[in-house]
């Protein structure tokens, strides 16, 4: 019954059937949506940015695989929450946006065209009316949900209080079915697995969603491959000739066994360039097979492209193959070997006194809880936990940022991870040019996370611009940060914290974990500058060369 409902409170009415939680930065355009949930009693997280309301329901999906509702009030509200929205539409992440609009009577001085800019992100709009409030709300969650991607509700600011009055029925929406593959396909693909001397299987984000571990398993079992994931696939599959994360967060031994396939399999992995370490992951001559529901291969070194659902194929083509005795595999006893994924402890400290990210990383990854929720901001820094931290599974670790090249998100993100997965320690990474950006909601974090510790990686920089133009010859001026204590910052809002200059100071992280690990724990470490990650320096090598000889050649 909808005669005592206004236009908000009918779109409340089916964001409450569909989420458990919602985040939400109130303003006018949204305030009777927002006051519908809050009365009721659904949980209500505040962000105190609007990038961080999309970034918090962005995290709580990739944390839990649950769809969240955020919200922000319109203009400015809506531009603040760009940056979060367009990494959410980069990364495929579901959420339902509901946002305050310009009257229907026309737009105010301090509108803009919210639709057309939404556009421009590759994020659509409903834009409802007293009549299809309920049934176009109840599309875009179908859409968010079954599409994987942002969908904006949005709410004409002339009728967020008007009745509602009766509504349009729904529409009867259901589901695409998996995309199964073209047979011929699967033959012409089974044959180039069964040629191949060295195949790899490359498990991507794609392939976790549709649930493809298993058969991809099988598959490469009766071919002999070996097996690699993308960072944010960690885990998921079920092997122990799993050679751990391709790309830019690869250990040097299995990097090179990953670089000698001759076929590499890739299913629902996006193939972007840090993925595929700048182009360099695979063999020049190495056939690549990508499978993904999308309508055309990511990668220009992709020789056959499976538009497909990935577990639909891998199970086609494990059918279909024939089944080898041993293969690759037995030239490699040592990807199961434990010294196959053995660190050499790094120096505590670099040449100019400041501590090595490596060996701190290494040290968390003792010291922190096993169920932990890493949350990653992008940086250069962001080359130091994957490599050495691991993940309970492939909602364990998340990149956010990286999807949009983004930096700042991490903190909100964090709090979204953390109400999504309350059971687990919430560990967020950050840097210090990303943390300062994000400021507003460490008291957020303070506020909303049970337990969870923050690492800054703190070397007084924008450590990627140092490593990629300052490396080249430019002034570094504008890529330094005056050092700040985040853990002053965080004790000051109500978190507990230390500025760590050594592994010693490690010893207060242990006692606080010792005592409960309760609330927000700040950790900012002093690193030094010097130690590049590898995925950066790789991929810098060639552009170093290249300045180097240009140099020689003028003399």
């Amino acid at each position: 019954m909808t005669e005592h409902l206004n236009v908000s409170d009918v779109v409340a009415e089916v964001c409450a059937r569909h989420a458990e939680v919602v985040f939400g930065l109130m303003g006018n355009g949204n305030a009777f949506f927002t006051s519908n949930l809050t009365a009721r009693g659904l949980p209500y997280i505040s962000a105190r940015h609007e990038a961080g309301t999309v970034a918090m329901a962005d995290a709580y999906y990739r944390a839990s695989g649950k769809i969240a509702v955020a919200t922000v009030t319109y203009g400015a509200g809506f531009t603040n929450s760009l940056t979060a929205l367009t990494e959410a539409a980069k990364a495929r992440t579901p959420m339902v946006l509901v946002v305050g609009e310009a009257p229907t009577t026309g737009p105010r001085p301090w509108d803009i065209d919210q639709l057309m800019v939404a556009r421009g992100l590759g994020v659509s709009t409903l834009t409802v009316s007293a009549a299809n409030a309920e049934r176009l709300t109840e599309e875009a969650w179908f859409t968010a949900r079954h599409e994987r991607r942002p969908v904006i509700v949005s709410i004409p600011y002339d009728l967020s209080n008007e009745a509602a009055g009766p509504q349009e029925p729904a529409a009867q929406l259901q589901p695409a079915a998996p995309t199964a593959p073209d047979a011929a396909v699967v033959e012409h693909v089974a044959a180039l697995l069964n040629r191949a001397k060295r195949p790899l299987i490359l498990a991507g984000n794609g392939s976790v969603i549709s649930g493809a571990g298993t058969a991809l398993v099988e598959l490469g079992d009766k071919i002999g491959a070996l097996f690699a994931t993308s960072v944010m696939a960690r885990n998921s599959l079920d092997t122990p000739w799993d050679l751990g994360i391709a790309g830019g967060f690869a250990r040097t031994a299995p990097l090179e066994l990953m670089r000698s396939a001759d076929l590499v399999l890739v299913a629902g992995a996006s193939l972007n360039a840090f993925q595929t370490r700048y182009g360099s992951l695979f063999a020049d001559d190495a056939a690549v097979i990508q499978i993904d529901e999308l309508d055309a291969a990511t990668n220009p070194r992709v020789s056959c492209f499976v538009s497909a659902d990935a577990k639909e194929t891998a199970l086609a083509l494990a059918a279909a193959v024939t089944a080898v005795d041993g293969g690759w595999r037995t030239l490699h006893p040592e990807v199961t070997a434990p010294s196959f994924a053995a660190d050499r402890p790094a120096d505590e400290f670099a040449a100019d006194g400041r501590l090595n990210p490596r060996t701190v990383a290494q040290q968390l990854d003792h010291i922190l809880p096993i169920e932990r929720t890493i949350v990653q901001d992008g940086g250069h820094f962001c080359g130091w936990i994957p490599m050495y931290c691991q993940a309970p599974d492939p909602q364990g670790l998340m990149m956010v940022g990286t999807a949009f090249q983004s930096i700042g998100l991490g903190i909100p993100a964090a709090v979204g991870a953390a109400v999504a997965r309350p059971d687990r320690t919430t560990v967020l990474i950050a840097g210090d040019g990303g943390a300062l950006m994000a400021l507003a909601d460490l008291e957020s974090a303070v506020r909303a996370i049970p337990s969870g510790v923050m690492v800054v990686f703190n070397d007084a920089a924008y450590g990627a611009e140092v490593h990629q133009y300052a490396a080249r010859g430019l002034d570094d001026t504008a890529m330094q940060i005056p050092e700040v204590d985040f853990s002053a910052l965080g004790i000051a809002m109500g978190a507990q914290g230390v500025k760590m200059r050594s592994l010693a100071d490690l010893q207060v992280l242990k006692n606080w974990l010792a005592a409960g690990a309760q609330g927000l724990f700040v950790l900012d470490v002093a690193v030094t500058q010097s130690e590049v990650a590898d995925y950066m320096r790789e991929s810098m090598a060639p552009i170093l060369a290249a300045d180097a000889a240009a140099r020689a050649e003028r003399g």
